[in-house]
């Protein structure tokens, strides 16, 4: 395994010209090392402590208009010249994809920032321990709450390369942390539960463990109680829980390789209206300490901030290389790849503009209305836009949350729920793909 950068590279590098003695026209070799350490922490002991240690490496080669990949964990030198044997007698017999190959090299990143995207300090199982111990405590001491699922605490460490014959070589590093909570509270079947997370490529940058904890303490102790809704059309409010997973649906609706298949509800929206006016959705691969940052994609192709929606209009697709020529459009800086499969298309730090309103504001006027704060299950069309998740959370009377709801469903067109959504002030970068609370006027919340 190599130990340096320059050993990754050298060897990765001495893949790509093997591949071209071999007969390859071009060719690229990526290679991925990661090391994760986690704590289970569950009534005041320790339950579980896990180490694991990964590595892969993959070659991907051309033959004219044919491509070939081979990955393998094994990096013995009998092992690669094997790889490039069988990766370049793979190329010359599968079937021609005229939209394949590696990038031009006018297209490749030439200056690559410093994100900031690798913690230095490793934590000790004692640290992780104790920052799961910590947050289970704060859970436990929330007046209400009877019992814990646990607590964890986590550090991750990985590595990535890739060389290319267009020229292309790098060797990028990042780190995360993160400390979660489940509380129960209640007894018998009136039992509740919640959780709450943190998570950063910095320790540091981490909320409290006892931040968490009483947080994740704190909503399971509000869920009891908890009943059936009846049927209504009313406007919903959307925590910023889970209004990010808006977001979701909106970036799979935009993927070139969902275009290109001919599989979104917003394959003939390019340009036009999406959103109302004045709400923005940002792409922003350089975020410093970006839990989804990267200095480029990984064809090497140079990314930059991006305004999805901008004043409401579809700005752009999400496209690797591949579907770019299909749609005969220049590639975004949007590619992600593992070793076994070819690259697709992916957002990095997405999140939805904030608006003027703060949440009681924008729920203040809503006579009857549900607070959504968990979802679950998913029925959600990619091709029609139809929407339908169960739910949970509280019902709004007045203007004011009153009792907590569950076993329920909310449902709507996510076309309509676009262009009557309504961002609060309050935006939080927590996930890498981040949104404030929102509300939608005109869905269906189907109760008893």
């Amino acid at each position: 395994m190599p130990d340096t950068r320059d050993e990754t590279l050298d060897l990765l590098s001495g893949l790509i010209a093997k591949a071209k003695r071999a007969g390859a026209d071009a060719a690229d070799a990526v290679l991925f090392d990661s090391t994760s350490i986690s704590i289970s922490y569950r009534l005041g002991k320790v339950e579980h402590v896990e180490r694991s240690e990964g590595g892969d490496l993959g070659l991907r080669v051309f033959i004219g208009k044919r491509m070939a990949m081979v990955s393998s964990s094994d990096r013995k030198a009998a092992t690669l010249d094997e790889i490039v044997e069988r990766a370049v007698a793979m190329a010359r017999v599968v079937p021609e994809d005229p939209f394949c190959g590696i990038a031009d090299p006018a297209e490749l990143a030439t200056v690559l920032p410093e994100l900031d995207l690798v913690d230095p300090a490793e934590p000790s199982t004692e640290t992780l321990s104790e920052r799961a111990r910590a947050a289970e405590e704060a859970a436990l001491a929330v007046k209400g709450v009877t019992n814990s699922e646990g607590a964890s605490a986590g550090f991750g460490r990985s590595m990535a390369a890739m060389v290319a014959s267009n020229g292309f070589s790098r060797v990028t590093g990042s780190t995360g942390s993160s400390i979660s909570v489940s509380a129960i509270a209640g007894e018998g079947t009136a039992m509740e539960t919640d959780y709450d997370h943190t998570s950063a490529v910095h320790a540091e940058d981490l909320d409290a463990p006892d931040s968490v904890g009483r947080s994740a303490g704190e909503r399971a102790v509000a869920r009891l109680g908890a009943r059936k809704a009846a049927t209504a059309r009313v406007p919903v409010i959307f925590d910023p829980r889970v209004s990010r997973s808006l977001l979701g649906h909106l970036v799979g609706a935009i993927n070139g390789g969902a275009i290109t298949r001919g599989t979104s509800f917003l394959k003939e929206s390019m340009g036009q209206a999406v959103f109302a006016p004045g709400i923005e959705v940002i792409d922003d691969p350089h975020i410093r300490r970006g839990l989804r940052s990267r200095p480029c994609d990984s064809e090497g192709v140079a990314n930059r901030r991006r305004a999805l929606i901008d004043d409401g209009r579809l700005t752009t697709w999400l496209l690797d290389l591949r579907s770019a020529r299909q749609l005969a459009l220049a590639p975004t800086g949007h590619a992600v790849r593992g070793t076994s499969g070819p690259p697709g298309a992916s957002p990095s730090n997405v999140y939805l503009a904030p608006g003027s309103a703060t949440p009681a504001e924008l729920m203040a006027d809503i006579t009857d209305g549900f607070y959504v704060t968990g979802l679950m299950g998913s029925s959600v069309n990619g091709v029609t836009g139809d929407y339908s998740r169960g739910a949970n959370g509280f019902w709004i009377e007045r203007g004011r949350i009153t009792y907590a709801v569950n076993e329920v469903t909310i449902a709507g067109n996510l076309k309509d729920m676009y262009k009557a959504l309504v961002p609060a002030d309050d935006l939080v970068h927590r996930y890498g793909m981040d949104a404030p609370t929102v509300r939608i006027d005109g869905m269906t919340v189907a109760g008893r």
